[in-house]
C-alpha cells in the first residue's frame, strides 16, 4: 500500500527517534520547531488531493538551514493551502548509524514524517560535492537510488540549483531536473501532480513524468538516450519519447518585487554558518567574468526596487529577531540605487542593534561613503574584495577588469578611514596561468600592506589572501578549458606560500589561506561529467563517501580509485574529464540544456580570452547594462529583459527604532 494514499495519516517517527537523540552529536538539529517553520496536516487541501514536497539541501543542518533557495521554496509552496512542504537535511554519520540500526527512514525536521511518503523529493544543489549525500538520503529513505528501479510507490525525485545546469552525472538517480529560478516552476509542477492525482494517477510515474517533460520546462533524463563514439566522446543526446523536447529551457523569474521571499525567515535552533537575515537585492550579473557560472546562468539582471528592499528588511528583522542583515547578490554594490538603499537603511536602524552588511563587493564598485553607511552603528564587518587573478594579464584573460591601481586606491581609502584588515580572494589554475602570474599575488598583497601602513600611519595593518582552485563550469566561456592538474596546483600554491613567508618586512602581516588541488579536481569531474560519472558517484558512496564538501570527510584517494574501476573499458578516465581541453565541435554533456546563452557567443568569448592571453588582442567585454547588447542570446532567447533602476524613489525611515 502506498504511504501517501489519500485519507491515511502518516505518523511521525519522532517517538522512535527521541530515545536516541542524546547519543548523537548536536541532537537539536533533528528536532525541528524553528521560529517561522510550518507544520500542516497530512491532508491539508480544503478540497481535492494534497501535493506533498520533501525539500532537501543535501548537507548538514548548519549549512542547509540558512540556504535561501530552500527557504524560499518552502515558503512559496506552503502558502498554497493544497500543498504541504517539509524540510530534510543530511544526517551526520552517528545519526545514520542510529537510523539504519533502528530501521528509521530519512525524515523531515518539521513533522518528522518519512521522506518516502511524500509525492516529490526536491533537492537543491549549489555544489556538486553534495551528490553522495543525495544517494545516502535516498537509501536511508528506502527509495531505490536508481530512478529506473522506482515504482509508483516512490516519490518523484527532482534536482534543482546551479549544479542542475548539468545534471548528467546524476541522471541515473533523479527523475527530473529543473534549470533556473524555482519559484514559479515548483508551483507548476505541483499543479501537474495534483491534476494527475485527482484523475487517479493514470499511467503511474511514467505518465506524470511525461506530463512534466511535455511542458518543456522540466528535464526528464530517462526520456533521452546518450550515445558515444569510438574515442569515448559523446556522439549524440537524442530524445527517446515523443513528448520530450530536443532542448529544455531554463526558468527566469521576472519582477522580483512580486516575490518578496523569504517573508518569514527560519530562525535556527542550532548554530549555523550564517546567523543573519538575507535579502537578495537583485538577481543575475552581466559583468561578463569568463569563469563565473553564476553570472552566466542567472542572466539577465533583475533588480528589486528600493521600496521592496526596505519592506523586506523591516519585515524580516521584525519576524526573525536577527540583528544582522545581509544585502545579497552576485555584486551587491552594482545595484543602481545602492547609495540610497544604504543611506535609507542606515537612517532607519541608526542607534538600534541592527547592523547591515554587503557581503559581495567589487573593487571598482566600492566607495567609502557606502562603507561608512553600512558601519554607522559602530560595527565594521571586514572588507572582502575579489581580484581573482594575481596579475594584470590574468585579470584581462578572465575579463575581471580591475587594475592594480584600482585595488590599491580602494584599499588605501579603506585603511585611511579606520579599517585595519582586508581580505583578497584569488583563484589558482586559471586558463593560460603561469607561475609568475600566481607570484604576483604576493606582490599585490605587499603593496596593499605598504599602502595601508602609509595612509594610516600604523603597523597593525593586515591583509588576508584566500585562494581557491579554478574549476571550469558548464555554460561559461571556460567550459572548454583544461583544468590544472593537482601536482601543478599544489606546487604553485607552495611556491606562493613560501614567497610570502620569506618576506621579513611584510610576511607576518599577510594571512594565507588555501586548499590543495584535490577537491577541485573532483568538483571538476562532477561539473563537466556525463552519465558515466554516475557510476563513480555510486562507487564512492558505497565505499562510505559522505559530506565530500567537508575537508575532514573528503577522500581524494577514494574518488580516484572509484573512477579507475567505474570507468574501466569506457575509453575515458579522470584526466579526460578534467585536465583535457575541449574542441568546438565536441558534443558537451549539457548541450541539450538551454541556459539561453548562444554556444557560438561563448566560444567566441573563449577565443577572445586566448587572444588576450597571448597578446594578439586587447578585448574587454563590458557590462551590457550600460552598453549596447553583446548578443549573448539570453534576452531574445528567453523572452526576458534587463530590469534596473533608477526608480527615483527614496527609502525614508519608517520610525525611530
Amino acid at each position: 500500500m502506498r504511504l501517501t494514499l489519500e485519507g491515511m495519516s502518516v505518523e511521525s517517527v519522532f517517538p522512535r527517534l527521541e530515545p536516541h537523540l542524546l547519543t548523537v552529536s548536536k541532537p537539536i538539529q533533528y528536532v525541528g520547531g524553528e521560529l517561522n517553520s510550518t507544520v500542516k496536516e497530512w491532508d491539508c487541501a480544503p478540497d481535492g488531493p494534497t501535493v506533498r514536497w520533501a525539500l532537501m539541501y543535501p548537507d548538514a543542518y548548519e549549512v542547509g538551514l540558512p540556504n535561501q533557495g530552500v527557504q524560499i521554496l518552502y515558503e512559496v509552496l506552503n502558502e498554497r493551502p493544497w500543498i504541504l512542504a517539509e524540510r530534510t537535511y543530511a544526517v551526520w554519520p552517528d545519526m545514520e548509524k542510529v537510523l539504519r540500526a533502528e530501521g528509521i527512514g530519512q525524515f523531515t525536521v518539521d513533522a518528522h514524517r518519512p521522506v518516502a511518503a511524500f509525492d516529490l523529493f526536491g533537492l537543491s544543489f549549489s555544489t556538486e560535492l553534495g551528490y553522495t549525500n543525495m544517494l545516502n538520503a535516498l537509501d536511508l529513505a528506502g527509495i531505490p537510488i536508481h530512478a529506473a528501479d522506482r515504482t509508483d510507490d516512490h516519490p518523484i525525485v527532482v534536482a534543482g540549483g546551479h549544479a542542475a545546469f548539468n545534471p548528467e552525472p546524476i541522471a541515473d538517480f533523479v527523475d527530473a531536473a529543473v534549470l533556473g529560478d524555482g519559484e514559479e516552476i515548483v508551483l507548476a509542477i505541483s499543479e501537474v501532480v495534483r491534476e494527475w492525482k485527482a484523475e487517479g494517477r493514470p499511467g503511474g510515474r511514467v505518465e506524470v513524468l511525461r506530463r512534466l517533460a511535455a511542458s518543456g520546462g522540466v528535464y526528464v533524463p530517462a526520456f533521452y538516450d546518450v550515445s558515444y563514439d569510438e574515442s569515448g566522446a559523446i556522439a549524440a543526446v537524442v530524445p527517446n519519447h515523443p513528448d520530450a523536447p530536443e532542448r529544455v529551457r531554463k526558468h527566469t523569474l521576472m519582477d522580483l518585487d512580486a516575490w518578496p521571499y523569504p517573508a518569514k525567515p527560519l530562525v535556527p535552533l542550532a548554530e549555523t554558518v550564517h546567523e543573519r537575515f538575507s535579502v537578495e537585492i537583485f538577481r543575475g550579473c552581466t559583468r561578463g567574468c569568463r569563469f563565473c557560472q553564476a553570472g552566466m546562468i542567472t542572466r539577465p539582471v533583475r533588480e528589486r526596487s528600493i521600496e521592496t528592499i526596505g519592506n523586506m528588511v523591516e519585515n524580516g528583522v521584525r519576524k526573525s529577531g536577527f540583528e544582522e542583515v545581509g544585502l545579497l547578490s552576485l555584486s551587491s554594490a552594482d545595484h543602481t540605487e545602492i547609495g540610497d538603499v544604504a543611506k535609507g537603511l542606515a537612517d532607519r536602524y541608526e542607534g538600534s542593534n541592527v547592523s547591515l552588511s554587503l557581503p559581495s563587493t567589487r573593487v571598482d564598485a566600492f566607495n567609502i561613503t557606502l562603507a561608512n553607511e553600512f558601519s554607522r552603528n559602530g560595527r565594521r564587518s571586514g572588507l572582502t574584495f575579489a581580484p581573482e587573478g594575481g596579475s594584470e594579464r590574468m585579470r584581462k584573460v578572465i575579463n575581471k577588469m580591475v587594475t592594480e591601481e584600482d585595488l590599491i586606491r580602494t584599499v588605501a581609502t579603506a585603511y585611511s578611514h579606520g579599517w585595519r584588515q582586508v581580505k583578497l580572494y584569488f583563484m589558482c589554475g586559471l586558463p593560460t596561468e603561469t607561475d609568475e602570474d600566481v607570484l604576483q599575488i604576493a606582490e599585490l598583497a605587499k603593496r596593499v600592506i605598504a599602502k595601508g601602513r602609509e595612509v594610516s600611519g600604523r603597523n597593525d595593518i593586515r591583509c588576508t589572501v584566500s585562494i581557491g582552485g579554478f574549476v571550469p563550469k558548464p555554460h561559461t566561456p571556460f567550459q572548454w578549458a583544461a583544468q590544472l592538474d593537482v601536482e601543478t596546483t599544489d606546487a604553485r600554491l607552495a611556491l606562493l606560500r613560501d614567497t610570502v613567508r620569506a618576506d621579513k618586512k611584510f610576511g607576518r602581516a599577510i594571512g594565507f589561506r588555501y586548499h590543495d588541488g584535490k577537491p577541485g579536481i573532483i568538483e571538476g569531474l562532477l561539473s563537466r561529467g556525463d552519465r558515466r560519472v554516475g557510476r563513480i558517484i555510486e562507487a564512492v558512496w558505497r565505499d562510505g563517501g559522505r559530506f565530500d564538501g567537508w575537508s575532514e570527510h573528503f577522500s581524494y584517494d577514494r574518488w580516484v580509485a572509484s573512477a579507475e574501476s567505474a570507468l574501466e573499458g569506457t575509453g575515458v578516465d579522470l584526466d579526460w574529464y578534467t585536465t583535457r581541453e575541449r574542441e568546438y565541435d565536441e558534443v558537451l554533456p549539457w548541450d541539450h540544456l538551454d541556459s539561453g546563452l548562444d554556444k557560438d557567443w561563448l566560444w567566441g568569448d573563449w577565443e577572445d580570452a586566448l587572444a588576450v592571453a597571448d597578446g594578439s588582442a586587447d578585448i574587454e567585454v563590458e557590462d551590457c547594462r550600460w552598453t549596447p547588447c553583446y548578443d549573448c542570446g539570453v534576452c531574445p532567447e528567453m523572452g526576458t529583459e534587463i530590469q534596473v533602476g533608477p526608480t527615483g524613489k527614496k527609502l525614508l525611515p519608517l520610525s525611530v527604532v
